[in-house]
């Protein structure tokens, strides 16, 4: 459906980090390189929901994006959204270790409704390689 998404977690002097199926790496290199932060959509602002580290699937000890209070509390399948990075999902991505690249899709704010432009998958990773 286009969000990020949850999909295990770890633990690192007793922050929880979230892995999830984004790279600061792969899909965010800026997060790393400038540093930046990016907005959340709907971050919660309540002091009383446990931050937690958002990180990604790739084998690099640095692919963190940032500490954040996911609305509703962070769980394995909860899905979250990051505002403006069409920029990264357009140009700046790569394929370290075979993550995949971020899927393209267009969301209308006034329907709500989301239309998936493109998919990729583990061919380009392997066509970029021969």
């Amino acid at each position: 459906d286009g969000a990020d998404q949850v999909v295990d977690f770890a633990r690192e002097h007793g922050l929880p980090i979230a892995i999830t199926d984004i790279s600061a790496t792969c899909h965010m290199p800026d997060v790393i390189e400038a540093p930046y932060r990016p907005a959340m959509l709907g971050e919660s602002t309540d002091q009383t929901v446990p931050e937690v580290r958002i990180g990604g699937p790739s084998c690099l000890a640095g692919d963190v994006i940032g500490d954040y209070r996911i609305q509703g509390g962070a769980e394995v399948g909860k899905r979250f959204a990051f505002l403006d990075q069409a920029h990264y999902s357009m140009v700046k991505t790569n394929t370290f270790n075979g993550v995949p690249l971020p899927a393209i899709a267009l969301w209308n704010s006034d329907t709500d409704a989301l239309k998936l432009v493109r998919e990729f998958d583990w061919s380009e990773f392997r066509d970029r390689l021969s």
